[in-house]
């Protein structure tokens, strides 16, 4: 698997279709803009996902909106596109996770 600050230089931007581009939307109230926004926004925290990269490397990250909601979403990396292949809120864990990185990054 590939480290993502490997690759980070060579995405262009996201893959959607009508398969996975309101899915999210569906099932946990995700937009596709707020997946994309996290991206954007420090701190993120990407890591690989090696449990669930069998056919593909899969990742994960935490991240937040433009409005500052918490978001976990897991992603694979198609050519020069991030694929976004699912996203939720943020669980309790995750969200102390966050909140220290964060208070780590602050100056």
């Amino acid at each position: 698997m590939k480290d993502w600050t490997d690759i980070l230089d060579s995405i262009e931007g996201f893959e959607w279709d009508e398969g996975n581009i309101n899915k999210n939307w569906e099932r946990h109230g995700v937009s596709h803009v707020e997946c994309e926004e996290i991206f954007f926004n420090s701190p993120v925290i990407v890591k690989g996902d090696a449990l669930h990269s069998a056919s593909e490397d899969r990742y994960f990250v935490l991240g937040k909106t433009d409005t500052d909601r918490l978001l976990f979403v897991v992603f694979t990396v198609r050519g020069a596109r991030i694929r976004i292949i699912s996203a939720r809120d943020m669980n309790r864990k995750e969200r102390t996770i966050y909140a220290q990185t964060q208070k780590d990054t602050e100056v």
